[in-house]
């Protein structure tokens, strides 16, 4: 089950809402539309595929986020990373390296991704239109920029926005620099994202607020114990990405 530091706090009231004015930083993936599910689709086929005999379902998966975990940090995040985890974790777990015909069935693992439809998820559209007429609404996501761009575009969501941020890795130092180069007051800053790691402990790092919206499906590389911040710093949870609408 996914720890966050803060599962067990009931979701307590919103309180009053927060001032016209305020700077709402959005996660995309698995916030906005989803995501993660599509790739546990392509780890599934990918599993199946490999019907390995020594190993169970689930070494696979500690085999494969390694690999996940290593060729980020070398080619940052994106299908092609995706890929060539699946093409290593095969090496890995088979005696031979992949011959041409299975190359490209694990290649098409990976680009079944890239021709999902984007799926909102429920209450996004209505709900960043009305907190638009309010606040300045940003899009601070992670990911191949030319992936994520085409996702923005196909979701439709793009004009409710006045600026796109598509980082390399969003960790405290991002979001420092995204807040001071903009000019935003900290205080009025607010990252709000699914996961635990680079949505909501990198941002109270930073020094501004965070809301958690969980997914019920979070990337095992996201999960992180995250500690309430010292007041008047704020960390909030909610269940539905339309109760935002009673705290801005």
């Amino acid at each position: 089950m996914l720890r966050t530091g803060f599962d067990e706090m009931q979701n307590r009231s919103l309180g009053a809402r927060r001032p016209p004015g305020q700077v709402l930083l959005f996660d995309a993936d698995d916030t906005l539309w989803q995501n993660y599910i599509h790739f546990e689709q392509a780890i599934g086929d990918f599993i199946e595929f490999l019907d390995h005999q020594h190993h169970s379902a689930e070494h696979v998966r500690e085999v494969l986020n390694d690999c996940e975990a290593a060729n980020i940090r070398r080619m940052g995040y994106g299908l092609a990373s995706f890929q060539a985890s699946l093409v290593e974790c095969f090496e890995r777990l088979m005696t031979a390296p992949p011959d041409a015909d299975q190359h490209q069935r694990i290649a098409g693992f990976a680009q079944t991704i890239a021709t999902q439809p984007v799926e909102l998820l429920p209450g996004v559209e209505a709900t960043l239109a009305e907190l638009a007429t309010r606040h300045r609404l940003v899009l601070v996501t992670k990911g191949h920029p030319l992936e994520q761009w085409d996702k923005l575009r196909r979701s439709g969501l793009e004009p409710l926005f006045e600026h796109v941020e598509v980082l390399r890795e969003k960790d405290p130092a991002a979001y420092a620099h995204l807040v001071a180069s903009h000019g935003w007051p900290p205080h009025r800053c607010w990252m709000i994202g699914n996961s635990p790691k680079s949505d909501i402990h990198s941002s109270l790092a930073a020094g501004i607020h965070a809301v958690h919206i969980p997914h019920e499906q979070t990337w095992v590389l996201e999960h992180y114990e995250v500690a309430q911040p010292e007041h008047p710093q704020q960390l909030v949870r909610i269940g539905t990405f339309a109760d935002l609408l009673q705290m801005f």
